[in-house]
């Protein structure tokens, strides 16, 4: 009777965990996270479901776009989360394997891992796909952290280069004291002289001067007004007349996605018919997965932003008309900032004189300046072929002015 009993419970239990199992596996079918949702997400007991977590989704995207910078370590990362309340259970900070973990975790871009295997959930995203992958990235490539330097105290440091022996400008403070008491304080600018194969000859030069030869570069490729607002009337009659039509793209990736589809499927009945082992079927169906995903991504993004050349060209032409007031400013950091967007690392200091060369597009708009009066207005703000960039967004990133 003893044997009987044990029996039927050893039954009992082993279909109990059997059933359990099953339905397990058809909840993940139905693309449920069938366990406790990660951070950034919440286990609704009402709906059975997983939704977002408002307090805490902000977060979780500030750390995937803080570490696809690639200049921040995990422990920057777990700083990061206990700064922002987001700490273990037992009220420490978060070690960096689990900021690994979060980092690596796909539940944050639509998918989620279930027995070594990726699924598509039916959960909301909080990042894109995209995202997600340059995080990976990160994850792999990074080595030793890249540590940011640190500027001087004075405002151009980093900005410019010696034009002789190519080695970077930095300041130094400077108290003068007279004999009759007065005290003056003076920035200058000078060579760092690193550079141990050539002994550099150049004289330093006063923050002012350098003030007022920045200020004149930067003017030269300042966009005049009243062609800022003929290229933007431009813009806005290229927005209401023509919008260029993605759709034979958007059906190339809904054919590539049925054919995942497919695959998808023959990859299954290969498995159930035990053709496929199941670390290949499950390697496999992983990298179907992240494809059709991105494809998808593409898809909603080029439906959305069919001209989505046109809000960065308009702020970049707003920008480039108030670089006429950022020269005339005393404003020394937006100097430097501007000055590093639109001459990058091609600003040299040579003999006391400033010279650099403008980056795309604010080179073409010191060469139309320097063209007024030669040519036709009409020939110098706009081509043959408009003012839309001459390369498709998804085909090229040239032309684009973000």
């Amino acid at each position: 009777m003893l044997n009987i009993a044990f029996g039927q419970s050893k039954y009992y239990v082993d279909s109990l965990s059997e059933n359990t199992k099953r339905g397990l596996r058809q909840k993940v079918k139905r693309g449920e996270y069938p366990s406790f949702a990660p951070i950034g997400y919440i286990n609704d007991s009402r709906n059975k479901t997983i939704i977002v977590d408002k307090k805490k989704v902000k977060i979780i995207k500030e750390v995937f776009e803080l570490y696809a910078k690639g200049n921040s370590r995990l422990e920057d990362i777990c700083d990061f989360l206990a700064q922002r309340g987001i700490i273990s259970r037992g009220g420490k900070r978060i070690h960096k394997t689990r900021a690994t973990f979060i980092l690596s975790n796909p539940f944050y871009c639509g998918l989620f891992r279930y027995a070594g295997e990726i699924y598509e959930g039916k959960h909301e995203p909080i990042i894109a796909k995209k995202l997600f992958d340059k995080v990976q990235e990160v994850l792999k490539q990074r080595g030793k952290p890249r540590h940011k330097t640190k500027n001087e105290p004075q405002v151009f440091c980093g900005l410019f280069r010696c034009g002789t022996c190519g080695m970077m400008i930095t300041g130094e403070y400077r108290i003068k004291r007279q004999k009759n008491g007065n005290i003056h304080n003076y920035i200058y600018y000078h060579c760092t002289k690193k550079n141990k194969l050539v002994k550099c000859p150049e004289p330093c030069i006063r923050q002012e001067s350098l003030d007022k030869q920045l200020s004149s570069l930067l003017q030269k490729v300042s966009l005049r007004s009243d062609w800022a607002e003929k290229l933007l009337k431009m813009l806005e009659n290229d927005k209401t007349k023509s919008a260029q039509s993605v759709s034979a793209f958007v059906q190339e990736n809904k054919n590539k996605i049925n054919e995942i589809q497919t695959k998808l499927q023959r990859l299954l009945d290969g498995y159930l018919e035990q053709d496929i082992e199941r670390e290949i079927y499950r390697q496999e169906k992983a990298k179907l997965l992240s494809e059709k995903k991105s494809l998808e991504e593409k898809i909603v993004r080029f439906e959305q932003k069919q001209n989505d050349w046109l809000e960065p060209m308009a702020k970049w032409i707003n920008y480039a008309q108030n670089i006429e007031k950022i020269a005339r400013d005393s404003d020394l950091l937006e100097k430097k900032v501007a000055a590093k967007e639109i001459f990058g690392s091609n600003l040299f200091l040579a003999s006391r004189a400033a010279r650099g060369e403008p980056i795309f597009p604010y080179k073409a708009a010191r060469s139309a300046a320097e063209t007024t009066g030669k040519k036709d207005e009409s020939l110098i703000l706009e081509r043959d072929t408009g003012v839309k960039p001459v390369s498709l967004p998804w085909k090229s990133n040239v032309g684009s002015l973000n």
